[in-house]
């Protein structure tokens, strides 16, 4: 075993390198999550306009429209989800912070990672079964109860997508955060 500036150099590159990666990733990350909010944007407008369309044609021509109450959920659920990457990358989600002023630093970024990881976990059983879901509905043509009949995999593909985002992102949280504690 080597030890000495050789080593220590090796390790520093080393270190540089996934640094670099990390960065590369939330980069990566950080630019697909600002593409999603925008398209997110587009469909909760979009929602608006079906469920105000339907409003009026059930209130002027006294017809009704099948489709719209889940075009709309389909198109809140996807922005709900989706978005939940750029809403964790923001630290936006709801927290409880009565330990924040209370703790030294250290242990507030412990107690960060801990919830880190237990988000992580629940998030991701939350996807594998929202990915199970999707490919039973998909290989199953389970459609909606409604008379328009929607495909199923849509909402179940919406929450999956969005909840492997999620993951992602907690889980290059974490990696920021260990990276950090563990340098000299």
């Amino acid at each position: 075993m080597m030890h000495g500036p050789l080593q220590d150099h090796g390790d520093a590159s080393g270190t540089a390198a996934s640094q670099g990666m990390a960065a590369a990733l939330e980069r990566s990350l950080a630019l697909l999550n600002n593409i999603i909010v925008v398209v997110a944007a587009i469909a909760l407008v979009a929602a608006c306009g079906i469920l105000s369309y339907s409003v009026l044609t059930r209130s002027l021509f006294h017809t009704a429209t099948y489709w719209q109450d889940e075009a709309a959920v389909f198109l809140l659920v996807g922005a709900t989800f989706l978005t939940a990457a750029y809403v964790q990358g923001q630290r936006g989600h709801i927290g409880i912070e009565a330990f924040v002023g209370l703790l030294p630093p250290l242990a507030n970024r412990i107690r960060l990672l801990l919830v880190d990881v237990a988000s992580l976990a629940f998030c991701a059983f939350f996807a594998w079964k929202s990915w199970t879901l999707t490919h039973e509905a998909f290989v199953d043509g389970q459609v909606s109860n409604s008379m328009w009949s929607p495909p199923l995999a849509i909402p179940y593909g919406l929450m999956a997508g969005g909840m492997t985002l999620l993951c992602l992102q907690i889980l290059l949280q974490i990696a920021i955060s260990l990276s950090r504690t563990h340098r000299p």
